[in-house]
C-alpha cells in the first residue's frame, strides 16, 4: 500500500521529535547521575547507598608536596695505589649463632649470661632482621616498624659482645623485605600484571638490578659495620624460585655483578662480607664466604667439593646443630646455648 506524501511527512515530523526528546532524556539522566554521585557512600555492611544529608559545603584542601625521598649514597669504586687490600687473609671460624627465634623465645639476660661466658675472639653470628624487614636494633636506615623483639635490649647485647672483643658477625636477608617493597614498588620484582610478586610468607622480593635495592643494601651492611661488626652475611642472595616474576636480564650475571659491587664497595681489610649458599651466582673476589645450613655431618665434604670454595676451612662455613668433628675441618657455627 502506498503511503500518502503528507503522511511520509508527518511520521517523519513525529520520529525526528522523538528523537530529539530522547537525546534531550539522555542528558537530563546523565546530569542527574553526576549531580547524585555527591551523594553516593560506599559502606561495609550496606554497601552503595545514597545519603542526601551529606555536607555540600567544599573543605578546606592542603596543598599537595612530594613525598620524602629515601637518600642514596655512592657507590664507589677503590682501584690503584689508593686500593683497599680486601684479600687480607681469613681466619677459620669455631663459634656460635644466635637466631632470630632465639631472640623471641629466650630472655635477653639468658642470651647475656651465655655471651659473657665466651672468651675473647668467639665468633658469634646474631640475627639482625627479619623477611619482613623489621630490624632488631636501632637502625636509621630503615621506614622501621614494630618488632617484636625489644632494639634497646638488642643494642645493650651487641655492646656487651663488642666489648668482650668477640669476632661479630651480623646475617640479615638481602633481596627479600616486605616492607621495603611496600615503600619502595619500582625495586621490586613485578608480575606480568605489573604488581608485585609474593611470596607463601607475604614477602616482596628486591629486583637485585636496582639502583634503589642495591643502594639500601650498601646503607645496611655500612650502618652494620659502623656499629662494630666485623662480618655481614646476606641471606637470601637469589632470585625467588618461580615463574610468575618478570626479568629480561641474566639473572646469574645480575647476581654475580651485584654480589662483586657490595664486596667492593663495604668490604676492607678487616671487615668480611658473605653469603649464604651461594649456588646461583659466583662468588665475589675479596674478604667473602660461603654459608651453608641444613648440611649434615656426613655429607659435609661432598657439600665442600660441590662448594667451588678454593679453602674450604676458612672460607666454608658450616651451620650446625650437633658437635660431630666431622664438621670441624672446615668453619663451624653452633647454637650459643650448646656453648654450655
Amino acid at each position: 500500500m502506498k503511503i500518502p506524501y503528507r503522511t511520509r511527512q508527518l511520521l517523519k515530523g513525529i520520529a525526528i521529535t522523538l528523537l530529539i526528546l530522547a537525546l534531550i532524556g539522555l542528558v537530563i539522566w546523565g546530569l542527574w547521575i553526576l549531580w547524585l554521585n555527591r551523594f553516593v557512600v560506599y559502606t561495609r555492611d550496606e554497601g552503595v547507598k545514597l545519603d542526601f544529608s551529606l555536607s555540600q559545603e567544599v573543605p578546606e584542601g592542603e596543598l599537595a608536596v612530594e613525598p620524602e625521598s629515601v637518600p642514596t649514597i655512592g657507590i664507589y669504586y677503590n682501584e690503584g695505589e689508593d686500593a683497599i687490600n680486601t684479600n687480607h687473609p681469613l681466619a677459620q671460624l669455631n663459634g656460635y649463632y644466635i637466631t632470630q627465634q632465639v631472640l623471641e623465645t629466650e630472655t635477653i639476660d639468658t642470651i647475656r649470661s651465655q655471651v659473657e661466658a665466651l672468651p675473647k675472639g668467639t665468633p658469634v653470628m646474631l640475627d639482625v632482621k627479619s623477611i619482613k624487614g623489621s630490624f632488631f636494633y636501632d637502625s636509621a636506615v630503615s621506614t622501621q616498624r614494630n618488632s617484636a623483639i625489644d632494639t634497646e635490649a638488642m643494642e645493650q647485647l651487641i655492646s656487651l659482645m663488642e666489648e668482650k672483643g668477640l669476632y661479630l658477625i651480623a646475617r640479615l636477608p638481602a633481596l627479600r623485605d616486605f616492607y621495603y617493597g611496600l615503600d619502595h614498588v619500582p625495586d621490586g620484582l613485578p608480575t606480568s600484571e605489573g604488581y608485585l610478586w609474593m611470596d607463601d610468607a607475604s614477602c616482596y622480593w628486591l629486583n637485585p638490578a636496582s639502583e634503589g635495592a642495591r643502594s639500601y643494601l650498601v646503607q645496611q651492611i655500612q650502618e652494620l659495620r659502623s656499629k662494630g661488626f666485623d662480618e655481614v652475611v646476606l641471606t637470601d642472595f637469589c632470585f625467588p624460585v618461580t615463574d610468575q616474576i618478570v626479568f629480561s636480564g641474566d639473572k646469574t650475571q645480575t647476581l654475580t655483578e651485584t654480589a662483586q659491587l657490595l664486596v667492593d664497595t663495604c668490604c676492607s681489610d678487616s671487615f668480611a662480607l658473605s653469603f649464604v649458599k651461594a649456588a646461583d651466582f659466583t662468588l665475589p673476589t675479596g674478604r667473602t664466604r660461603v654459608y651453608l645450613e641444613g648440611i649434615e655431618a656426613s655429607e659435609a665434604d661432598q657439600a665442600a667439593k660441590d662448594s667451588g670454595v678454593a679453602d674450604t676451612a676458612v672460607n666454608l662455613v658450616f651451620l650446625a646443630e650437633s658437635h660431630d668433628t666431622r664438621y670441624d675441618a672446615y668453619s663451624v657455627l653452633r647454637p650459643l646455648a650448646s656453648a654450655h
